[in-house]
Formats: C-alpha cells, sequence, structure tokens
C-alpha cells in the first residue's frame, strides 16, 4: 500500500523520459523513498528503470543504461507496505508489458492476491499495486481494450487509488483511473501528459483537465476519452493554471509567508489525499501495523516544540473528548529530564514540521527506551531522522515551507492530528455515521480555510491598531485556547510586539492587571459551549478599558460597540473544524502588523526554520 507517492506520464512524438524525472523532481516534497520509470518506445517494447532512494539516483542509473520512449509513466513511493527495495518500487509490471503505477490504498488486495495467486500469476513484491497490474492483465484477456480491462478491474477495487496504466498491445496511450486520490491531465499541442500534481507539469502546459471520482480515461497525443463512474462518455472542463512554474518562488506573493499562509487549503487537501474515502478514514492512511496499535492503545503522550506543541495541545483536548483515553502534551526540551510515569498501552507521539528539531529528537530517542506501546510521528519531511526513527509515520504533506514562522505546516499538523483522532476513536468509541460525519468535516477545511483568506483586506486594516502598541493579549477557550497562543506566538515571532496567548478565563488571575487602552486584546469566538463564558471575559476586558478584537462567529452574538471591533468568521464551522480556521486570521494579523512595522517577515531576527542544537 503506497499512500503517499507521485505520478507523472506523458503521450509524446518527443522522449517523455526528460520529462518524466524533472516531474519526479517537481513532487519530491510529498516524500519518497524509491523512483522508478517504465517506457514504451514505439516497437511494442517495455523498458523498466528502478532505484532505491532519491531521483538523483534514478537519474544517475539512466545516464549509465540510457531508455528511451514516446510514452512512459513514472512514480517516486514511500514504503508503507512493503519496505523500501527495488522489488517494491513503481512501476510494476505484469505479463504482455503491462505497468502499472499507483497511489493510494487497496483494502481487498489480500483477496485478490489469493484468487490471483490459483489463477497461476506470480508475485515479485509486497505491494498491493501488484496484484491491480496482474488483475488488468487478466481481464485484458476478455476486452476490446486497455481502457475497458481497467475500467473492469477498478469495479473491484476496495479503498482510493490514481493509477496511470500502459500496455505494449497498445503502445500509444495511457491509461488513468482515480477514485480518492487525485490525477490531472496535462494538455499539449499533439502531446498530453498525466500526474498527481500540476506543480510536476507547469514546465510543459498550464492547460489542466481534473478527472472526477470514478473515471477512466484513455490518453493519447492527439485525443482523449474519459468514462464516468457508470461507464458514459464524458468530458471535464480545462483549467488554465496561474501557478508559478516554480512552486517555491514567491509568484505574486509580496513574501513567502503571505504565499504559504494562501497555500493553505491546497496543503490539507493534499494531507487529507489518498487516506479517507467514502468519506470514512482508511484503515491503512496510518501504515501496516497501525491498526493493530491503536486498537490496543489506552493512553497518548505528545512531545513537541513551539508552534507543533500547540498542535499538540489542540490534539489533546479531541483525542479525550472523542476517544475517552487520556492524553499529555509535554514540551520536547522538558519532557527529556523529567521522568515521566508511562502507563501499559500508551502511544508516543512526536509533532515535527522539519523532523530534525533536536529536543524533540531527543525525546523520541527517550522514548524509545521507554514502555511505550509503539512511537509515532507527523512530520512534513519524509528523510528526516524523526521520520526514519519512529514506528509508525504520518506524513503533513504542507510541501516547502520557506517563511520561518510555521503556518501551513501548524495546519497540515492540526489536519493530520485530526486523522489520528478518528483513527483512535474508530478502535473505541465511534460507529460507522460517527467516523463519516467527523471526516466529511476534515475534508470540508480547504474550503472553509478559503473562506476564511477572503477576510485579508479586512485584517490588513484591522493591522493598523497594532503597529504603534509594545503589547498585545490574545484569548481563547477550550481547543481554541492553543490557537490564541499559537496567535501571540506569530506576532511576537514576526513583528517583535510583545504579545500572550491566555486562557481567557485566567485574566482575571493577573493579566488583567496589564490590560488599558494600550494592550489590544484578541479573542476568538467560535459558537461552542463555552461561547456564554467567554463573552463574560471579555466584559471584563471592556470594564478594564481594553480595545478588543474579536474574530467571531456569525450567531455568536457579538457585535461592533465602542471599544469592541467584531470579525465574522465563516459560519457553520463546527468545534471539531475551528482550530484550524481560527487560525487563519491570526496568521494574516501577524504579517500584516509585521509588514507594518517593516521587520523580515521571512527571516525574523535570531530565529532559525529547524532547530538542530539543543
Amino acid at each position: 500500500m503506497d499512500p503517499m507517492c507521485g505520478i507523472v506520464g506523458g503521450v509524446a512524438e518527443r522522449n517523455v523520459v526528460p520529462i518524466l524525472v524533472e516531474g519526479l523532481r517537481r513532487l519530491e516534497y510529498r516524500g519518497y523513498d524509491s523512483a522508478g520509470l517504465a517506457v514504451l518506445n514505439g516497437h511494442h517494447h517495455l523498458a523498466r528503470l528502478r532505484a532505491v532512494g532519491k531521483v538523483k539516483i534514478l537519474q544517475e542509473a539512466l545516464d549509465a543504461s540510457p531508455i528511451s520512449g514516446h510514452v512512459g509513466i513514472a512514480h517516486t513511493r514511500w514504503a508503507t507496505h512493503g519496505v523500501p527495495t527495488m522489488q517494491n518500487a513503481h512501476p510494476h509490471v505484469s505479463r504482455d508489458g503491462i505497468a502499472i503505477v499507483h497511489n493510494g490504498i487497496i483494502e481487498n488486495h489480500e483477496s485478490l492476491r489469493g484468487e490471483l495467486t490459483d489463477s497461476g500469476y506470480l508475485f515479485t513484491s509486497e505491494t498491493d499495486t501488484e496484484v491491480i497490474a496482474h488483475r488488468i492483465h487478466q481481464h485484458l484477456e476478455n476486452s476490446a481494450d486497455l481502457h475497458e480491462a481497467v475500467r473492469k478491474t477498478v469495479a473491484e477495487l476496495r479503498g482510493a487509488y490514481a493509477l496511470a496504466v500502459v500496455c505494449e498491445k497498445d503502445p500509444e496511450c495511457i491509461v488513468l483511473a482515480r477514485e480518492g486520490c487525485p490525477v490531472v491531465v496535462g494538455l499539449g499541442i499533439d502531446e498530453n501528459f498525466v500526474a498527481s500534481d500540476v506543480a510536476a507539469l507547469l514546465l510543459v502546459t498550464r492547460r489542466f483537465m481534473f478527472l472526477e471520482e470514478g473515471d477512466v480515461a484513455e490518453i493519447r497525443r492527439k485525443s482523449i476519452r474519459i468514462t464516468d463512474a457508470a461507464g458514459r462518455v464524458v468530458s471535464r472542463p480545462v483549467h488554465e493554471s496561474d501557478l508559478a512554474a516554480d512552486a517555491v518562488e514567491r509568484g505574486q506573493y509580496r513574501h513567502y509567508m503571505l504565499k504559504e499562509i494562501h497555500e493553505q487549503p491546497r496543503a490539507i487537501a493534499q494531507t487529507l489525499e489518498e487516506r479517507v474515502a467514502g468519506p470514512r478514514l482508511l484503515d491503512a492512511a496510518f501504515g501496516p501495523g497501525a491498526q493493530q496499535v491503536f486498537a490496543k492503545t489506552r493512553g497518548v503522550h505528545i512531545a513537541a516544540c513551539g508552534t507543533s506543541y500547540h498542535a499538540g495541545l489542540v490534539a489533546c483536548h479531541f483525542i479525550e473528548e472523542f476517544c475517552r483515553i487520556p492524553a499529555r502534551v509535554e514540551i520536547a526540551s522538558e519532557y527529556r529530564y523529567r521522568h515521566p510515569v508511562v502507563t501499559s498501552d500508551t502511544l508516543f507521539v512526536t509533532v515535527s514540521q522539519s523532523g530534525e528539531t533536536a529536543d524533540t529528537l531527543a525525546a523520541l530517542r527517550t522514548a524509545r527506551e521507554s514502555r511505550y506501546l509503539s512511537t509515532m510521528t507527523i512530520c512534513n519531511v519524509a528523510e528526516s531522522t524523526m521520520v526514519r526513527d519512529s514506528e509508525l509515520v504520518l506524513l503533513t504533506r504542507a510541501g516547502p515551507e520557506i517563511g520561518v514562522a510555521s503556518t501551513k505546516a501548524f495546519t497540515t499538523q492540526l489536519t493530520a492530528l485530526g486523522m489520528l483522532v478518528v483513527a483512535l476513536a474508530k478502535n473505541r468509541r465511534l460507529d460507522a455515521e460517527q467516523e463519516r460525519d467527523l471526516v466529511t468535516q476534515l475534508l470540508q477545511l480547504p474550503g472553509l480555510v478559503e473562506q476564511a483568506l477572503e477576510l485579508d483586506a479586512r485584517i490588513q486594516t484591522l493591522a493598523e491598531e497594532f503597529v504603534d502598541k509594545r503589547h498585545a493579549l490574545f484569548l481563547g477557550r477550550g481547543a481554541l485556547y492553543p490557537i490564541a497562543m499559537e496567535g501571540a506566538l506569530k506576532l511576537k515571532e514576526i513583528s517583535y510586539l510583545h504579545a500572550e496567548g491566555y486562557a481567557a478565563a485566567e485574566l482575571k488571575h493577573g493579566p488583567l492587571a496589564l490590560v488599558d487602552e494600550d494592550m489590544p486584546v484578541v479573542a476568538v469566538a467560535p459558537n461552542n459551549e463555552l461561547l456564554e463564558k467567554l463573552k463574560s471575559n471579555l466584559q471584563e476586558v471592556r470594564a478594564r478599558g481594553g480595545k478588543l478584537f474579536v474574530f467571531a462567529d456569525p450567531v455568536a452574538g457579538i457585535d461592533n460597540t465602542e471599544g469592541v471591533t467584531v470579525v465574522r468568521m465563516p459560519g457553520r464551522i463546527t468545534a471539531f473544524q475551528a482550530p484550524v480556521v481560527y487560525t487563519i486570521p491570526l496568521q494574516l494579523l501577524a504579517y500584516h502588523v509585521a509588514v507594518l512595522k517593516g521587520t523580515d517577515v521571512d527571516q525574523p531576527r535570531n530565529l532559525a526554520k529547524s532547530l538542530t542544537v539543543e
């Protein structure tokens, strides 16, 4: 099972191998541990080359043993079923020159493998992808063409997948199929391309066609034929991409941080891709053995630093609410020097953007010597030390984050931790309907974040109120208290304005003494069970002359009055979604205050992206 991968393919008059390799390079951010390609050279002969390790190793193998072809598919694989070996690397092949690359998880692969073995097919890998290759071959014997054979095959698959298939019997086409995993067709002039992400193809085209759920498509140089899940021939609209050819450049944005704030809908969607379908959480989303671990888990310890620590605080809130098991988050630098009590069957989770944070890595190594049930990391960098040292891994797929102040890495961490909550709760309390509800809420996040980003101009104006201030308080309650802490952290990181995040009810235990007309107070006010309590806390601020800036649910009943500025958030945000969505305006506020103050937004003084020393 290979849910964290990149697909590239091409049908052209020119040699597609350089295009395939460059496309793989542009998908390296997704994480992978092997790479490979297969091409047809026009003489009904399939050539395949695979390598364990980076794309550059595949390129070195190509330099040593060149292959070329006008039709080809390529893949980067992150091993979740079957260790990273040459045998498990994609593309996988079957008889008569069928080759396939695959993203996703096939849940019924074991039963299909048994049937195919009984039919005489030999397996050379541990992957579910090889099962699909052999099944396509089996159906091809009784089908009109490759397109029909793929349609018959995907009708038997359970799970999520994006497939690209080539075959010696029809060496002029690629057949695609998708269910729960993205795949896109790039349109050229007398040539067409395919990929799991438009970023892979921006050097060769800006015109794209996105396949929909259940589609099967036959891609040729001069034609594209698509059938939907019911087998009807359909057309899909063509979109012109405005993305920069280099995804790491700032493009239209003044700073990387602003670009990365606006990339969050896509980053969150990519974190969910290939892991949910139905909508439900796929059992293999966390890799082999994870379900057995989750079934035994009776407690969770999380260790993290900075922004990742705030994500852990949110996760603890929901783990206890939905799973009814104890959860605790530790600042990793403190965890190392304590002697924590580890109760039986406790899962240890590290959260890190880079996977190299020294304190969190040391905490992981300490935990591995303790009596934890298992170790898991949630991380954005596939080749990081933390990923290699953990037994279970969930990559956040935020893509490169250049700005030192973390934005999209944080919201994708919250999304990944949301999936962990569902995975743990499935084994304890959730029925199928409750699981569908929570997964649906996760799938709604990209759209809600898009709506929150529309507040940008409003918040830019609001930022002028903070420029001449020296201090600020951020208030939240429940799962939004860590979001208040995160908002304060962002403001202090890049604007150098002192800010603190507090649980709103703690005001009267000290911070209220600081409140006056020169200290702005920012509050996040979703419509949840703590809203009325929060309103009382806000009245305490107004009674002391403090100026309030409230990001509020439209039905929260908080209105603009003297000294109170309300920014209306998107409506119908659930408690489970609120931490992600309410993070967005706080990021934008910090950004615009920093711009107005003239600080170095992307590289604030005294800070580094990855803290690899204690």
